[in-house]
């Protein structure tokens, strides 16, 4: 089964100086889940100080600066895996440095047909 592991945490959770640690220690998960098989992608994000929301209701597109929930933890990045089940997705994420400082949410991905190939 696919999930995606979504990474939370605040923003300053990882001092400048900690994060080159905590970025190879995901990498490095996710290079052994490669070795396995059970890597589909992954990819950190951007400051939310980059992040434009848009909605576009009754035909009128609106868009703003920022996320669009103000919390206080802030979605950092993701993680997709194929797994045989959550059991074994709960600890692969259990792992990564945002479930020690922040939460990881697990999501099973719904596999729509007719999405193009990437």
């Amino acid at each position: 089964m696919k999930y995606i592991l979504l990474m939370y945490n605040a923003e300053e959770a990882f001092t400048p100086e900690e994060m080159p640690e905590h970025m190879k220690y995901a990498l490095d998960i996710c290079h052994e889940l490669h070795a396995k098989g059970q890597y589909l992608g992954a990819s950190p994000l951007l400051s939310i100080s980059t992040a434009t929301s848009v909605t576009a209701h009754s035909g009128r597109a609106e868009f703003r600066d920022g996320p669009f929930a103000e919390t206080k933890e802030q979605l950092g990045g993701y993680v997709l895996i194929d797994v045989p089940d959550l059991d074994e997705a709960i600890a692969i994420a259990q792992r990564f440095p945002s479930a020690k400082r922040g939460t990881v949410e697990i999501r099973p991905l719904f596999e729509l047909e007719g999405l193009p190939d990437s």
